[in-house]
């Protein structure tokens, strides 16, 4: 799967509140060390901790790189598993971000729907990195949190129409190393770039079909 050149976006996120190193840049880092293969064109990028900044930053990634899919990576204190979350929602943003601030909508698109679910089967996902003999165990969650993982996910989904994945990860040695981390990830998106490859295919078959009559 994956034709030549194709754009993909990583992304991980800065350190904030307890998280002094965050698991999830440290992570992303390590997946761009070990890549993805060469039909990929990986793009990486550590997000800052801040609502207005996302705003205006995801657009411009979805511009500039045309990718087919974003995959946002973040740290979750309370997780012990890799943790692939299946949606995004609207409402809820209520704790203010690393600036003190917080939407007053505490909204990311207004009139948009509550919930974007990713195009990506997760639980599928779920399944065959869980088969293979990776060692890191990764579980499905439908609850990002309601912070800037959950708001970040929401604007990617909205402004992708559902092209992208949030992947949240445990604080290193939690109980997993950077390097656990990078090789989960690589599985995980991995089999992502095989499912979109899929789900382009299904496209072009049915574009074909279509014109065929």
């Amino acid at each position: 799967a994956g034709r030549q050149e194709d754009a993909w976006v990583v992304n991980g996120f800065q350190p904030f509140g307890e998280h002094t190193v965050n698991a999830s840049w440290v992570a992303v880092q390590e997946l761009e060390r070990l890549g993805l293969g060469q039909s990929v064109d990986l793009h990486v990028c550590e997000v800052p901790v801040e609502y207005k900044t996302v705003q205006s930053l995801l657009p411009q990634l979805w511009k500039q790189h045309q990718p087919q899919l974003v995959v946002h990576v973040g740290v979750s204190g309370i997780a012990t598993a890799v943790t692939l979350e299946k949606c995004g929602h609207n409402h809820g943003y209520k704790r203010v971000d690393n600036h003190g601030f917080c939407p007053d909508s505490q909204c990311c698109v207004d009139g948009a729907p509550d919930c974007i679910d990713s195009v990506i089967d997760m639980g599928l996902v779920c399944k065959k990195v869980n088969s293979s003999s990776l060692g890191v165990t990764v579980v499905v969650s439908e609850d990002a949190g309601r912070y800037l993982c959950d708001y970040t996910y929401y604007m990617s989904l909205y402004l992708g129409k559902g092209r992208s994945a949030f992947i949240h990860v445990p604080p290193l040695e939690k109980p997993y190393s950077a390097q656990d981390l990078g090789k989960a990830l690589q599985a995980v998106v991995g089999e992502m770039l095989e499912l979109m490859g899929a789900v382009e295919d299904d496209d072009l078959q049915r574009c074909s079909h279509q014109h065929a009559h």
